[in-house]
């Protein structure tokens, strides 16, 4: 069975000929919406296809054809396309939509399996998905035809993102919600710590000072600044543990003895990705933000990551 629809898949790559590269122009130059259509398994690829044409920057959406002869026509407008999907070409649903179709002057595409078929005649531009035979062993239920139509809708998708230049920052934006979205949407500024939720003390500053500081902001962490609120250190859970086991009496030190100086920091109009990876690479668990002339601006811990979901 498989077999069967590999084959059908391969016996497509000889008709990207003309008719699909005239196709993609359209698709290309349409400046209304693709609407697909189709009936019972032809209808599910065409649902599937609008919904990838949708998602990779081309405005489409799926119409029944049933229910577009009772009143789903107004969903048509001038400068739209069509692209209607049927296996025989003859669909009595389809082919009674034609005369609304040639009526709005809209262009016609056509995945068909019979190229003389009435379907293929009316269209502008028919592409033949025909297949020599099904997977089903009865040559009865849509198999290997379903699914060249679906290669074929796929092929036109592709090579429209290819020529729309779609990048993958403009997939997230259309996929805010998946988690590609959220790695290439979320900034660092979008998710750091500023204000009375930054944990900040000046180098002069005594350890049980910094230690309260750490406690109250709860991230762990503390960053260091000197008079000009420039960034020189960060002091961690961890330092303190250090220092501890050295048997220093840290509450009466200043906070600039027991930092650990030049702390990794980032960009605040870093990927909140960037982030993560630079977290990963140096074990650490917060970054702190830096602006122009390494004024502290803020921080971002590990939890933040996985609250918005960027890890």
């Amino acid at each position: 069975m498989l077999q069967i629809e590999a084959e059908a898949i391969l016996a497509l790559i000889p008709r990207l000929d003309e008719r699909f590269d005239r196709a993609v122009e359209i698709l290309r130059d349409c400046r209304g919406r693709v609407v697909l259509t189709g009936m019972g398994k032809s209808g599910f690829v065409a649902s599937k296809i609008a919904s990838t044409l949708a998602s990779t920057g081309t405005p489409a959406f799926f119409l029944h054809p049933a229910e577009g002869g009772h009143g789903d026509l107004g969903m048509l407008v001038r400068g739209d396309v069509v692209i209607a999907i049927s296996n025989s070409g003859e669909t009595d649903e389809l082919v009674g939509l034609l005369p609304a179709i040639k009526r709005l002057g809209l262009t016609l595409i056509a995945l068909v399996g019979d190229p003389a078929s009435t379907l293929a005649r009316q269209s502008d531009v028919a592409i033949d998905v025909s297949v020599t035979d099904e997977a089903c062993p009865l040559q009865l239920a849509p198999t290997a035809s379903t699914t060249a139509a679906l290669a074929m809708g796929d092929a036109l998708a592709v090579v429209l993102l290819e020529q729309r230049g779609f990048t993958e920052q403009d997939f997230a934006l259309l996929h805010p919600a998946g988690s590609l979205g959220r790695q290439l949407l979320w900034r660092v500024q979008d998710l750091m710590h500023v204000g009375e939720q930054l944990p900040v003390v000046a180098e002069g500053a005594l350890m049980k000072d910094a230690v309260a500081e750490i406690s109250q902001k709860k991230l762990g962490m503390t960053a260091v600044v000197n008079e000009s609120g420039i960034l020189i250190g960060i002091l961690t859970d961890g330092d303190l543990r250090r220092a501890l086991q050295k048997g220093i009496d840290l509450l009466q030190r200043q906070v600039k003895e027991c930092m650990t100086p030049h702390p990794k920091a980032i960009d605040r109009q870093a990927l909140a990705a960037k982030a993560l990876e630079m977290m990963e690479r140096h074990a650490v668990t917060s970054l702190l933000i830096v602006g122009s002339e390494g004024k502290l601006e803020g921080v971002i811990h590990l939890h933040d990551l996985l609250r918005a979901g960027v890890a």
